[in-house]
């Protein structure tokens, strides 16, 4: 029994060097760790490169077909576009909510990119940053006002508007918006889904006011704002609240201010609203040069002639030209004694 059990014991090992002798060998794997252990805990490798986002070049090799699969069998991201040879009837913009405010820049997800890539520029201090000229426009562009295929609506405003100053001449100089009546604190509304561009505040001008640009290549402005509700860069739907009602900057009392805006030049809001019906006239408007012809008119040259009492400065706020304008225009000093009678060349 003892000598059976010696047999078996043995065969054992024998069978387990056999094994070792032709097992295949497989080099040991030492993985290193990334970081290291100190007193205080887990600390960062030191050679980690951080490189800041450049915006310009992604912008520069962004490519919009793979951006918004949602949109494939209906919009082609690929085709780049200007805002006056777009397709009118095309909506382009995918809504996404991720938002990050990167100095005077926006930093968002590509979807966001293929919007800003099709707006081309962007600036939250300037009203006007387009440098259009209606005088070389002759084209007509049909704009899309609202979409309920893609989800895009428009709202009022105001919850009433009824209308206390319309848009063109007063008081010597133009108003480029129309006035709706208010009570300082009304709740105001983004008139169609866009992005918050400029927040700011004007004390001889719109006081305390907003502008949004829109999917639809608009933009509208809301002045005399009493508080404001949103930030630079915050998107937003038709009818989210974005500000309250006030009486701030150059204004007799409380309203709202309401400008429409395309590329930069306001015009008439009540050729796309019936602010009395408080409703829009329909999904699209036609722009066309005579949008424009006020802008025209306004910019050919023009004079003032000096009134009793009148300053270089009250003048100057009179037509929204600065005090070095007046000057350049007319030969003259800051320290010029104005004459009454005198024309001053303001345009």
């Amino acid at each position: 029994m003892r000598s059976s059990i010696l047999k078996i014991i043995l065969g054992i090992i024998l069978s387990i060097g056999f094994f070792e002798v032709n097992a295949q060998v497989f080099p040991k794997i030492i993985k290193k760790n990334s970081t290291t252990t100190t007193g205080s805990g887990t600390q960062e490798r030191k050679n980690i490169e951080f490189r800041s986002f450049d915006q310009e070049s992604y912008l520069r090799t962004l490519s919009s077909v793979t951006d918004s699969i949602i949109f494939e069998n209906n919009v082609n991201l690929g085709k780049v576009r200007s805002i006056v040879s777009e397709d009118p009837y095309v909506m382009i913009w995918a809504p996404t909510n991720k938002l990050v405010k990167v100095s005077e820049q926006i930093q968002i997800d590509s979807i966001w990119i293929t919007a800003y890539e099709y707006y081309s520029s962007w600036d939250s201090k300037k009203i006007d940053i387009y440098n259009f000229d209606p005088k070389t426009f002759q084209d007509s562009v049909n704009i899309r006002l609202y979409d309920p295929f893609f989800g895009y609506d428009w709202k009022m405003p105001l919850t009433k508007t009824p209308v206390t100053s319309t848009f063109g001449s007063r008081w010597g100089r133009w108003h480029y918006g129309t006035d709706l009546d208010l009570v300082t604190g009304d709740p105001v509304y983004s008139g169609f889904d866009g992005i918050v561009r400029v927040r700011s505040y004007d004390r001889y001008g719109y006081g305390y006011y907003l502008v949004v640009r829109h999917k639809n290549g608009l933009e509208t402005l809301y002045g005399h704002l009493s508080k404001f509700l949103v930030d630079v860069g915050q998107e937003v739907k038709a009818g989210d609240l974005i500000a309250k009602g006030g009486s701030t900057g150059r204004s007799t009392g409380s309203h709202l201010h309401y400008e429409l805006r395309y590329r930069g030049l306001p015009f008439d809001p009540q050729n796309v609203y019936e602010f009395d019906e408080e409703k829009i006239i329909g999904p699209n408007f036609l722009i066309t040069p005579s949008t424009f012809s006020h802008v025209v008119k306004a910019r050919t040259a023009a004079y003032h002639r000096v009134k009793k009492g009148e300053t270089l400065g009250s003048i100057s706020r009179r037509y929204g030209i600065s005090i070095n304008t007046i000057t350049r225009l007319n030969g003259i000093s800051s320290r010029s004694i104005l004459r009454i009678g005198q024309n001053l060349r303001v345009r």
